[in-house]
C-alpha cells in the first residue's frame, strides 16, 4: 500500500486517504439497511472506541512529530505544541458555539449553537460533522508532514492514521443513520444523511496538506492544532455521549481498546 501511495503527490495522497475515511463513514451508515435500532451498550462501546483512537492519534501521529520538528527547527519544542494545541481547541470551541447541532439522545430543544428552525435530522448530522473536521485536517496535515521531510513522519504512519480514523468513523456513520431511521426516515434517506456527515473530511484533508506543504514553518503548529481540535471533540462530545447511561464500563473499555489499536497501528506501521 505504501508503494502504491508513493506514486501520487502529497495533496492527492491526502485526498485519497480522506476519501477512504469518508467511505468508512458511509459503510457505517449503511447498517441502517439492516437494522432499525442499535443497542445502547453497543453504541457506547463504539463511541468509546472512537474516543480512544482520537486520543492516541493526537499524540502518536500529531503532537510527537510537532515536538520533534520544533527541535529540528531550533524552536523551543513546547511552544508550537502548546500554542497549536490550544488554538485547535479554541477553534472547535468557537465552531461548537456557532454551528447549530444536536447530540444523540437529546430533544431538539437542547440543540447547541446559533438558534435555528432546522430539522432534527440536519442538527444530528451537523453534530457528527463537527467530529469529522479535525479528523480530516489531521490526516491531511500528516501527509503534508511526510512531504516536508520530518524524520519522525512517515508515509506508513500517515496511512496508519487514516486507517485509525476510518475505523472510528464506522460507528459515527451508524450513530447518525440508525437513529434517523428510528425516527421514521426511510432507509435511503437515513443512509444519505449518515454518510453526508463525512463529506467534510476530504475537504479538510486537502486544505491541511496543502497548507503545511506551502507554509512549512507553520507545520509544527498545524500538527498540534489538529491534535487540540481532536481532543476537544473527545472531551466535549464523544465521552459525554458515550457515558449518558449509568453503565459507563463499556464506554471506558471501548476507549482503552481504541487507544491500543491506534497506538499499535502507528508504532507498527509508522
Amino acid at each position: 500500500m505504501v508503494i502504491w501511495f508513493q506514486q501520487f503527490p502529497p495533496v492527492t495522497q491526502a485526498l485519497i486517504a480522506t476519501l477512504f475515511t469518508w467511505g468508512v463513514t458511509a459503510l457505517g451508515a449503511s447498517l441502517v439497511f439492516f437494522f432499525k435500532s442499535i443497542n445502547r451498550n453497543v453504541l457506547n462501546g463504539m463511541l468509546g472506541f472512537a474516543a480512544g483512537v482520537m486520543i492516541a492519534a493526537s499524540f502518536w501521529s500529531l503532537l510527537a512529530p510537532a515536538i520533534d520538528l520544533s527541535e529540528e527547527m531550533g524552536i523551543l519544542p513546547w511552544i508550537p505544541a502548546a500554542v497549536g494545541f490550544l488554538a485547535g481547541g479554541a477553534f472547535l470551541f468557537l465552531v461548537d458555539k456557532i454551528l447549530p447541532h444536536l447530540h444523540l439522545g437529546l430533544d431538539v430543544s437542547e440543540a447547541e449553537g446559533i438558534k435555528t428552525s432546522w430539522q432534527r435530522s440536519i442538527l444530528l448530522v451537523l453534530a457528527i460533522t463537527l467530529h469529522n473536521i479535525p479528523e480530516g485536517l489531521a490526516v491531511g496535515v500528516a501527509f503534508g508532514a511526510v512531504a516536508s521531510g520530518i524524520p519522525s513522519a512517515s508515509l506508513a504512519g500517515a496511512i496508519a492514521l487514516a486507517i485509525g480514523i476510518g475505523l472510528q468513523n464506522f460507528p459515527e456513520g451508524a450513530a447518525v443513520s440508525i437513529p434517523l431511521r428510528r425516527e421514521g426516515f426511510s432507509r435511503t434517506k437515513s443512509f444519505v444523511y449518515g454518510q453526508a456527515s463525512g463529506i467534510v473530511e476530504p475537504i479538510a484533508g486537502v486544505i491541511g496538506a496543502a497548507a503545511v506543504i506551502f507554509m512549512r514553518p507553520i507545520l509544527p503548529y498545524a500538527l498540534a492544532f489538529a491534535a487540540g481540535a481532536m481532543i476537544y471533540v473527545v472531551v466535549e462530545e464523544l465521552i459525554p455521549e458515550a457515558q449518558q447511561d449509568k453503565k459507563t464500563d463499556i464506554a471506558t473499555i471501548g476507549c482503552m481498546v481504541g487507544f491500543a489499536v491506534m497506538m499499535i497501528l502507528d508504532v507498527a506501521l509508522g
